[in-house]
């Protein structure tokens, strides 16, 4: 086959090529294994299988026992030294390890403390569009889908005015490290970059930890460091971590399908017609349809813990597996004309925010919460809002990142 998902020369292809590619993997007996080339300064594994159909991403997903997290889900993996320094993301762990982080952050993301952000991400969502109208559309990334999600971050954790632009500047940073690597230069200089702007973002969450312990107020950053009822909470390390991963992930999530969001909705003007003929009937709808057509993470990579049969694929304990959520967002078998875009499609199955088990994304409702809003409000005050050409998109094998996008109004 022509298909080589390990490759960066296939990340380079346009989108509509490489559905089909996975569309060809999809009509594969079994799952179809991929060997991997030698990254400089990360583990080389030998490789790994990729698991492209719907039906294998949701068996993986639930099974977290057999596709274990560790060492790491991102592809490639990176080395020992990286958790050493850093300590273990949340994404990273298996139960009861996962369980107990999972436990204690979760309750930061609870329908209360949710409902109470509303007015919040009202007015920011509300200061964004004004200053769109005031500035003029240039990139519809920098002026509107990039800023909202790391705002209503920092408004959770009250993180002081003025580091903010040093926070988007090292998220931005940590995004391009992402995925597959150009070069060695280019590796060392990304990894280098990347190394300095978490540590900054360590450093400054567990500055204010210190100080949210001293003095507790009504953020998040309080309720992690300070026990919960079971006498839990985050040490230094962790919440470092976790601040990094709620940077990352819950930023691009919402990120990269408001920015992929504006332009379906341009290319497919019935389909916005539809939504705005009864913006609250079809809005939730739309945003479920959004994140599945656009899977914002493309891949999780799983270790087989032990000899696993799956679907006749007979796999043995350390082998890797890549679960492909853009594919099994396009399954035939479960999605109808799933390269067509419908806002009034059932879209419960998909796998967008992951599959299902104890790692669906954490911060679900909370990017559905912000995608909502600003939606609302782009698409009422300016209702001749559309994009502009084609987008600027990274290149990446794990994060669909759209790095800028024209538009107008």
């Amino acid at each position: 086959m022509d298909i080589d998902l390990a490759d960066l020369d296939f990340w380079r292809r346009p989108l509509k090529e490489r559905n089909e590619a996975f569309a060809r993997l999809r009509q594969q007996e079994l799952p179809v294994f991929f060997p991997e080339k030698k990254v400089p300064f990360l583990r080389s594994g030998k490789g790994f299988y990729a698991l492209v159909r719907h039906a294998d991403v949701v068996e993986a997903s639930r099974n977290a026992k057999i596709f274990s997290s560790e060492p790491a889900v991102t592809n490639p993996e990176p080395p020992g030294w990286v958790k050493q320094v850093f300590g273990e993301s949340m994404v990273n762990l298996d139960d009861p390890r996962h369980a107990r982080l999972r436990r204690i952050v979760t309750r930061s993301f609870s329908p209360k403390m949710l409902a109470g952000l509303q007015s919040d991400i009202e007015a920011a969502c509300a200061r964004i569009v004004d200053d769109v109208v005031r500035d003029g559309p240039r990139d519809f990334v920098g002026q509107v889908a990039a800023k909202l999600p790391i705002h209503v971050i920092c408004d959770m954790l009250d993180i002081p005015q003025e580091l903010r632009a040093k926070v988007h500047q090292h998220v931005d940073i940590s995004t391009a490290y992402t995925g597959v690597r150009p070069s060695l230069a280019r590796s060392v200089q990304l990894a280098g970059q990347n190394m300095l702007a978490l540590l900054a973002l360590q450093r400054m969450v567990i500055k204010l930890g210190h100080e949210r312990v001293a003095d507790p107020k009504g953020d998040l950053v309080s309720l992690l460091v300070n026990a919960n009822p079971d006498g839990e909470k985050l040490t230094d390390k962790e919440l470092g971590s976790f601040f990094a991963l709620l940077l990352v992930a819950g930023n691009e999530t919402a990120r990269n399908t408001m920015a992929h969001g504006i332009r379906l909705l341009t290319e497919n003007p019935a389909q916005r017609e539809l939504l705005m003929s009864d913006f609250d009937t079809h809005i939730n709808g739309a945003i479920e349809e959004m994140v599945r057509y656009v899977s914002p993470i493309m891949q999780f990579r799983r270790t087989v813990t032990e000899d696993y049969s799956l679907r006749g694929l007979e796999l043995k304990q350390g082998d890797k597996v890549v679960l492909f959520y853009g594919s099994a967002n396009r399954d035939e078998s479960v999605f109808t004309d799933a390269d067509t875009f419908d806002v009034t499609r059932d879209t419960k199955p998909h796998v967008g925010f992951g599959g299902p088990g104890p790692h669906f994304c954490l911060g679900a409702n909370l990017a559905r919460q912000e995608m909502r809003t600003m939606f609302r409000e782009l698409l009422t005050r300016l209702p001749g809002l559309r994009s502009v050409g084609e987008p600027e998109l990274l290149l990446s094998n794990f994060d669909n990142s759209v790095r800028s996008q024209p538009f107008s109004f």
